[in-house]
């Protein structure tokens, strides 16, 4: 009995070995199993990003293990974007991937890198670089079948009268950040206010946003000063800073500093206990690791997984950037680029960024349009626009430049 189940047993692995044979022997474009697809199938359509980040001035030497940002700011929130993408491109034959990855140091020309980037053959490339480097990466690439998306840049002229066919700008305008916080404190009654300004034209462009929202929603500007301190006043700043302040007469201090250079040092100190927003204090932005309604808490959690880290508002933005692509190319089904902006500008462009409404472009100057946090360090405190700031068409265009304001003029043939 032994024998003939061995005997049996050696039968059956021999027939095996033939199945085996017989299926590798087999031609090579058939398919292995039943229902795989053919190795003629067409392939996927494929979305190349490329994404290019140049770190700004570093702030002040006493404070840069406070605000340093990671090595990866923003790049983390393009890889989640990608990722994203893909959980609904696997089901539609779309692959999405980042084909090139450039980090400048700040003072560098990053003029080559871009240029390397144009040559890989991606087609929607993410910036995160100064106003002037993105005119120039604009220019050298208006000939070329791609989209630029503003991550980084704040500066309202590139909205204005520096405006590019070619870009789409998921950075909000430092307009938008100032109107999000006037609205606040105007809804809070809290309507004068007194500005301290930084030394650098930056902030002098952050000031002039803060003059002008002021004016747009009724507050009022009742005494503004230049700080000319110099960062070593952190080690004076308590004999400094009530002496700087002691004239002040408002509901408020508004802060234009985005360097951090004097900002953060302001409350406390102040001769008079006043409230500080702005650059430091109640501060405007896109994103902030607190924002946990409308679904935020899922991305919020799906970003901490992929990079062990909260996400920042330059994360959320290039975030933003790809997803405009993955929502547009589910529905339209194509990469190709003239029909993506098409589609893009159009009536039916959605897409949600879980603070509440809809975002979507202008099409007149190519701003994306969405709700504006207003956060302290450790605490969501509201989200712009606030309730009663009405508008005829779409609340989100209260804050920013709406269509009368814009003086970005298009070609008309890109």
């Amino acid at each position: 009995m032994i024998l003939r189940a061995l005997a049996g047993a050696v039968v059956a692995a021999a027939l095996a070995l033939t199945s085996v044979a017989a299926q590798e022997a087999a031609p090579t474009d058939a398919p292995k199993t039943p229902g795989a697809a053919p190795k003629n199938a067409p392939q996927p359509v494929q979305f190349k990003f490329a994404v290019l980040r140049q770190f700004p001035q570093n702030p002040p030497w006493w404070n840069n293990l406070v605000t340093r940002p990671p090595e990866d700011d923003g790049i983390a929130g393009a890889e989640l974007g990608v990722i994203d993408n893909n959980t609904t491109g696997r089901f539609l034959k779309q692959d999405y991937v980042i084909t090139a990855k450039e980090l400048v140091p700040f003072g560098e020309d990053p003029m080559p890198a871009f240029d390397r980037i144009l040559a890989s053959g991606a087609k929607f490339i993410v910036l995160a670089v100064p106003a002037d480097v993105l005119l120039k990466m604009a220019d050298a690439a208006k000939d070329k079948d791609v989209i630029l998306f503003n991550a980084g840049a704040t500066d309202d002229r590139l909205r204005q009268a520096d405006c590019r066919y070619n870009v789409l700008h998921v950075a909000p305008n430092r307009a938008m950040l100032t109107d999000a916080l006037a609205q606040y404190l105007v809804f809070k009654r809290w309507s004068k206010w007194t500005l301290l300004i930084g030394r650098r034209a930056e902030d002098r462009l952050y000031a002039d946003d803060v003059k002008r929202s002021a004016k747009k929603f009724g507050a009022k500007v009742v005494g503004e000063k230049t700080w000319s301190f110099g960062p070593d006043v952190r080690e004076s700043g308590s004999d400094v800073i009530p002496v700087f302040t002691q004239d002040i007469d408002s509901d408020v201090i508004v802060i234009a500093d985005e360097l951090g250079e004097f900002g953060d040092l302001i409350a406390y100190r102040s001769w008079n206990p006043k409230l500080t927003a702005g650059t430091a204090g109640l501060t405007p932005v896109t994103w902030h690791e607190t924002v946990d309604s409308w679904g935020a808490a899922q991305l919020q959690n799906r970003f901490y997984r992929h990079a062990k880290r909260g996400m920042r508002p330059l994360d959320f933005q290039m975030w933003l950037a790809m997803r405009t692509i993955g929502e547009t190319g589910a529905r339209v089904k194509s990469d190709d680029v003239k029909t993506l902006r098409e589609y893009i500008f159009g009536p039916r462009f959605e897409l949600a960024g879980f603070k509440g409404k809809s975002f979507s472009y202008r099409p007149w100057d190519h701003q994306l349009r969405q709700p504006i946090v207003l956060a302290q360090p450790a605490a969501l405190v509201s989200t712009a626009p606030q309730e009663g700031f009405l508008h005829q068409s779409n609340p989100l265009d209260t804050i920013g430049f709406d269509k009368p304001e814009s003086q970005c003029r298009f070609p008309t043939t890109p």
